[in-house]
């Protein structure tokens, strides 16, 4: 059985409130929590992947820019699938602005795809753990992608991404910390958060965005960033 994805209950966020009164008090702050996961940016799976790889180490204009050049190598209006990607040349490639290593990573998640090394079209219905370790296997896409792939394309409601910046900077200000806390202290701090660490881990993120840390990585940024995989 997957877990549950989306929106949780009332009732399952009035028990999160009650375990964590700190944190039960910024979701009430912040809130109402919108539900995570869904189409959004992205027209498939592959989109999303793919969209993530081009937006790594990249400032948000000019990741736009590559990935609308890529978008419109396709024969529609919608971003090139995996067998439309691997029909195109590296020359036209690189030409839209990918480097060597992200046209490496796209290609390759092509190819994956097309194989079925990588099911796309069933992982929903894999566990998270299984989901991270078959997409990690890829070059190009590292453990904080896998995780932001769980949260905001499947919707899944128990990830913690105990890397991010901005998760650890929102403990840092719902704690009251002089420092941020180290990924180990961040999954010790996110016990009482299950099975919903990725509401937590939204909350995190607009208190890092109120405290206005240039530093903190905010829910946008996230998706925009992935800092952790390759190298523009």
């Amino acid at each position: 059985m997957t877990p549950p994805v989306g929106q949780p209950s009332r009732a399952a966020l009035r028990a999160l409130a009650r375990r964590d009164p700190a944190l039960g008090r910024l979701l009430k702050d912040v809130g109402p929590f919108p539900g995570i996961g869904g189409p959004r940016t992205a027209d498939s799976h592959f989109h999303a992947l793919a969209r993530s790889i081009i937006y790594q180490q990249l400032a948000g204009r000019a990741a736009k820019t590559i990935h609308d050049r890529v978008r419109r190598l396709g024969p529609g209006r919608r971003f090139p699938t995996p067998p439309e990607v691997l029909r195109l040349s590296e020359r036209r490639l690189r030409a839209a602005g990918l480097s060597k290593g992200k046209h490496r990573a796209i290609v390759g998640l092509a190819r994956a795809v097309e194989d079925r090394t990588l099911p796309l079209r069933s992982i929903a219905r894999l566990e998270d753990e299984v989901i991270i370790e078959r997409l990690t296997r890829l070059h190009g896409i590292g453990t904080w992608t896998a995780e932001m792939f769980l949260m905001f394309r499947l919707g899944r409601l128990d990830v913690m991404p105990a890397g991010d910046l901005g998760v650890r900077e929102g403990i840092r200000v719902l704690d009251r910390l002089a420092e941020r806390p180290t990924p180990a202290r961040v999954l010790e701090r996110a016990e009482p958060w299950r099975p919903l660490r990725s509401v937590a881990t939204w909350c995190l993120y607009r208190a890092a965005d109120r405290a206005k840390s240039p530093s903190a990585r905010s829910r946008a940024e996230a998706e925009e960033a992935g800092a952790d995989d390759v190298a523009a």
